[in-house]
């Protein structure tokens, strides 16, 4: 293991190098992916892989190709991004040509977004939930220290899938480039640097009131794996025309060229090469502006992508945001990956992929079971690809009733806890809830005589909601299924008491049969149950049900497997417009088919119904 040299200048912080002085190793686990949404892929495509024996996940064992012929799909990971890139490593080590990203640098928390209410303009903010202040945990919740680890370990990862044709992008502004200059002189080499990119923009407000100038620019580190890295100069207009001498070689020496008359001969030039200063604007009433806060301009991200990748090369970003990196990467023929934190980032993406004209299949990703599998193994104890040992699932299963606030049961078969008045059932992390185990749990809850019953769950079994909490009323408990959200695998979030579990939407939606073989979906009701963490000023703007549906997507065959996007709508900034019955669709074959119904909020979170048909 490499040891602290004291022969070179580096940048040196608490948890960089262990205690006998070995550079600490970054961790890399390797997990499987799952596939939780298809965009652009038909179910024929999904069938002919089906008949060669391929399963969901052997894409990722080595069957997928380096192109769109040979079943490449792009990749849109919702995760944290060193457990994505430890988990994409084994296939694409040495492979991305191109790695932008734009990470955290300010040293403030600002998780707020903003979106748009049903057909209005009105626009609101909100803040991110605790999942998405993940980010700002790993990157400042110990300040300086802990940002230049979490951007250490990434970039550390990142090197090794870059190619040997590849280089980096690494966006920054003021707060921290100066820490980042050195880390990336320790990792890619003080040698493979290549620019120090000032990105300047005319148009920014200046803030008067400070005593200093306006900074008015960012900054933007490249760097390279190897020296064949890929480059093609860029060209922008000149604001005017200027004569440039001709010239040519004779003998090995560059001579001016004149006319018959002895005149000087010149060429009228209007473009430059592209330095190392760039005048792009910011974003500020441009068509493509989306009200994500760290939204870049296109014409930022082209300018690198087409510098320094070629048609086909594999571009990614690991804090994608709103997705410029990658919509510019697909409108400009390239491959790409792309992967985010934030729940409202992927949203984001998703329909700006959409919107992109020919937008080839893409699918979204994330580590799903397989990471809370992974944190319950650290956290607990147990074996890797180990069911938990009973002393494990029991410290589990405590841990959870703690965070919501509930006392352990013992000597039952289904119920684990009771918080007031009612009792708890606790779902496994490897498994969605199902209907029979709700029912089991609701039977013994009556059978105790108890009325109420709260499901605590990570995944849900499709279309259960409305049957089950039906079901348990007749069996005279009310019934509540609640989210356990993705920040208890988080250690200070749950430390500090700031997990909160949260009631599951309802949403209503019926299949219409207007002809033979034929039908349509129509949405009847959504319904936010936890309206009181709504902020005020949201429920004041709010008229119609539909107004907190932002997507509503439709897979005509659910398979059970992934959801395929078979009709979609959506809002955009410019028509706010939501159709509530989607398209006609045709089935070639009668028989009995699953209709799966996704709807994403005006939050982006999902709810899903799941409708069985019979079509004769």
């Amino acid at each position: 293991m490499a040891k602290i040299d004291i022969t070179k200048t580096e940048l040196v912080w608490p948890g960089k190098y262990n205690e006998d002085g070995t550079l600490k190793e970054v961790p890399q686990v390797n997990l499987p992916f799952q596939i939780i949404e298809t965009v652009n892929e038909s179910r024929a495509t999904r069938e002919v892989q089906k008949t060669k024996g391929m399963s969901l996940f052997d894409t990722y064992e080595g069957d997928e190709g380096d192109t769109f012929e040979e079943g490449w799909k792009n990749k849109l990971v919702w995760g944290d991004n060193l457990l994505v890139m430890g988990s994409l490593l084994e296939k694409f080590a040495g492979k991305i040509d191109l790695i932008y990203i734009d990470p955290p640098f300010a040293t403030g928390a600002d998780f707020s977004f903003t979106t748009q209410i049903g057909e209005s303009d009105e626009k609101i903010s909100k803040e991110q939930s605790i999942i998405e202040e993940k980010a700002y945990r790993d990157t400042w919740g110990k300040g300086t220290d802990s940002f230049i680890s979490m951007i250490y370990e990434r970039l550390v990862l990142m090197r090794e899938m870059i190619s040997k044709n590849g280089s980096i992008y690494v966006h920054c502004d003021w707060h921290k480039s100066h820490y980042l200059r050195l880390i990336l002189d320790d990792i890619f080499g003080i040698d493979n640097f290549l620019n120090e990119i000032v990105w300047y923009y005319t148009n920014k407000i200046p803030d008067k009131r400070k005593r200093k100038f306006t900074n008015s620019s960012d900054t933007i580190f490249s760097y390279r794996k190897t020296e064949e890295n890929i480059f093609t100069h860029q060209y922008e207009k000149r604001d005017k025309p200027i004569k440039v001498s001709k010239m040519k070689k004779i003998d090995g020496k560059k001579v001016y060229l004149k006319d018959e008359s002895g005149k000087g001969l010149y060429d009228e030039r209007t473009e430059r090469t592209v330095d190392n200063v760039w005048n792009i604007p910011l974003l500020h009433a441009q068509p493509e502006i989306l009200n994500y806060p760290t939204q870049k301009p296109e014409k930022l991200l082209e300018r690198i992508i087409k510098a320094s990748s070629n048609e086909d090369s594999l571009v990614a970003d690991f804090f994608c945001g709103s997705g410029t990196s990658l919509a510019v990467a697909e409108k400009l023929g390239r491959r790409w990956i792309g992967c985010d934190l934030g729940r409202w980032g992927i949203h984001v993406t998703r329909k700006r992929m959409l919107g992109i004209e020919n937008c080839k299949p893409f699918e979204i990703l994330n580590l799903g079971k397989y990471e809370r599998q992974y944190w319950q193994g650290v956290t607990f104890g147990g074996a890797k690809n180990q069911p938990p040992t009973e002393q494990a699932l029991y410290e589990y299963l405590a841990f959870i009733l703690k965070l919501y606030g509930a006392q352990p049961l013992s000597g039952l078969a289904h119920l684990h806890g009771k918080k007031g008045r009612a009792l708890i059932h606790i779902g496994a992390v490897d498994a969605p809830v199902t209907f029979n185990e709700i029912d089991d749990a609701v039977e013994e809850c009556a059978k105790l005589k108890q009325k109420d019953l709260h499901i605590l769950g990570w995944e849900w079994e499709m279309g259960l909601q409305d049957l089950v909490v039906s079901e348990a009323k007749n069996k005279g408990v009310n019934l509540s299924l609640l989210q356990i959200p993705r920040e208890v695998m988080e250690e200070q979030a749950a430390d500090k008491g700031d997990v909160r579990f949260f009631e599951l939407a309802y949403l209503k939606a019926t299949v219409k049969k207007p002809h033979k073989r034929t039908a349509q979906v129509q949405l009847q009701d959504f319904v936010i149950p936890n309206s009181e963490l709504i902020p005020d000023e949201v429920r004041g703007k709010i008229t119609e049900w539909s107004d907190y549906i932002d997507y509503w997507a439709v897979d005509w065959d659910f398979q059970n497997d992934t959801f395929m996007q078979g009709w979609v709508a959506y809002r955009t900034r410019k028509d706010r417009t939501l159709p509530l019955i989607s398209d006609s669709h045709p089935y070639k074959n009668p028989g009995q088919y699953r209709v799966l119904v996704k709807v994403i909020d005006i939050f982006g979170n999902d709810t899903s119904q799941a409708l069985d048909i019979e079509v004769k």
